[in-house]
């Protein structure tokens, strides 16, 4: 079923709708179809290591000269291994057990009826973080491997960085007989493409902000789209000394 009519440039208004049609697709792939993806991801990030670099050299070179903080610009760096972090995180989603299908609980009510809970996909996660390339990677895969469609706006601060990474990832999709447009982007609209995700109630059905205490606020206050919210700041466990185990 379509979404409802919304107030967005034509090319996003079809990217959404392409969106929920590879979501569609996603829903009948066998775990096993998902997790070749994955695979495939890692390869083409691997074997193209030197180019993601390159490409996030051009966003740190960016950064700098417009004066970004330089622990922003330690959180936006790639390095060759931290692209290899990428594609170990990517092996260890891979790993994880099918979500998708896995039966949460049964019971028997007092009628007869027997109800299972039962876990399956959102249909198209929304994605809005901050400087963080390696984010890009990670919810592609974590999307993938529940079996949701993505769509993520990823900031300008990584946009070169991310517009490489998205589209490796599409075309390890299609390599395997999955639709590109699982995995989106609406970097290229900017702000726009952030208020597009946050309106986009009908065709995004869940969103995710990830970032600083004030990007959250936004995306909580703002989005007509369910969020699920995520906490800011450092975050601590400290084990005394005389803790058993």
């Amino acid at each position: 079923m379509a979404g409802p009519t919304i107030t967005l440039a034509p090319e996003l208004l079809e990217l959404f709708r392409a969106s929920r049609v590879a979501a569609r697709a996603l829903t009948t792939a066998s775990s096993a179809q998902r997790d070749q993806a994955l695979a495939a991801i890692q390869e083409t990030v691997s074997s193209h290591s030197r180019q993601i670099i390159e490409n996030n050299a051009e966003d740190l070179e960016r950064g700098a000269a417009e004066g970004m903080d330089v622990s922003l610009q330690d959180r936006l760096r790639l390095t060759e291994e931290r692209v290899q972090g990428l594609v170990d995180s990517v092996g260890v989603i891979r790993s994880l057990p099918d979500p998708v299908g896995d039966v949460i609980r049964e019971m028997t009510l007092a009628n007869g009826l027997q109800v299972t809970q039962v876990r399956v996909p959102f249909g198209v996660i929304g994605a809005i973080y901050e400087a963080r390339p390696n984010v890009t990677v990670d919810i592609a895969a974590l999307a993938l491997k529940s079996g949701n469609a993505v769509v993520m706006r990823g900031g300008a601060a990584a946009l070169e960085s991310n517009k490489l990474l998205v589209s490796l990832m599409r075309d390890a999709l299609t390599s395997v007989g999955l639709p590109a447009d699982a995995i989106a982007t609406v970097d290229d609209w900017g702000r726009e493409g952030a208020q597009a995700l946050m309106k986009g109630r009908g065709f995004i059905d869940v969103l995710i902000p990830r970032g600083s205490a004030s990007l959250i606020e936004t995306v909580v206050t703002e989005s007509t789209v369910p969020v699920i919210e995520t906490g800011s700041g450092i975050v601590h466990i400290f084990v005394d000394a005389t803790a058993s185990g």
